[in-house]
């Protein structure tokens, strides 16, 4: 696991607004606009592009830092496709999650067909490092086409009604993309869903620990993640 810290060298913000500036951003359904007036109303003057430019610099590396420290996931997969809309263009989000909702990877694909299924597949058998022991998709044929070449011995369950944990799962990418008002390229989309995915798995709160003691407990282990992250160099 790599430890080394972020630096924040040559910005005029201490680290402590940078990070808690992405938080708020990558964190909740915020507007760049909304994050600019909450700093305001606390006597810090910061512009919503300078924000922007924070996430974009900032937000890879401590994703990256989140994931790294992110316990094994679970062994079922829960796969599904939602489409998205960029200058006019339709694009396909193939999105994993584990059976706790965790999300195990996102890619932006232009089709919907074996080849993008068989992309996804290998996306996440080379990130996890292991084959799930369970699938389970829609009636999309292109899953099972894919699975029969990549992973021919893993269960595979197609049908709709058992795959609400990845249709629900769709429901903060949506919020945040109705915040945002879109997106401004495949490649801007691609870059900010993984700092997303990787701040909310952190912080959302599994299906498993639901009692009040517990939720408390995992948003404090979640800050303790967060502050571990994103110390200075």
């Amino acid at each position: 696991m790599s430890t080394q810290s972020i630096s924040y060298k040559r910005h005029r913000f201490p680290p402590a607004i940078i990070t808690h500036a992405v938080w708020l951003y990558c964190r909740f359904n915020l507007s760049l606009r909304e994050v600019e007036e909450m700093f305001l109303e606390r006597g810090i003057d910061v512009s919503y592009e300078t924000i922007r430019r924070w996430v974009a610099k900032f937000g890879p590396s401590i994703a990256r830092k989140l994931r790294q420290r992110q316990p094994v996931p679970g062994d079922i997969w829960h796969l599904d496709e939602v489409v998205v809309k960029i200058k006019g263009r339709r694009f396909w989000l193939w999105r994993a999650v584990d059976q706790n909702g965790v999300v195990l990877d996102e890619i932006l694909q232009r089709k919907r067909d074996k080849k993008a299924a068989k992309r996804l597949f290998h996306r996440l058998m080379k990130k996890q490092e292991r084959a799930p022991k369970r699938i389970i998709t829609d009636k999309l044929r292109s899953y099972g086409a894919a699975k029969r070449e990549i992973a021919p011995g893993v269960e595979h369950r197609s049908h709709k009604g058992l795959n609400n944990r990845a249709e629900n799962s769709h429901l903060a990418f949506r919020k945040r993309e109705r915040a945002m008002q879109g997106y401004r390229s495949p490649g801007n989309l691609q870059r900010f869903v993984s700092i997303h995915s990787a701040i909310r798995n952190c912080f959302s709160v599994p299906a498993r620990r639901r009692s009040a003691l517990t939720i408390r407990y995992h948003r404090l282990e979640a800050f303790d993640a967060w502050n571990a992250v994103t110390r200075a160099a």
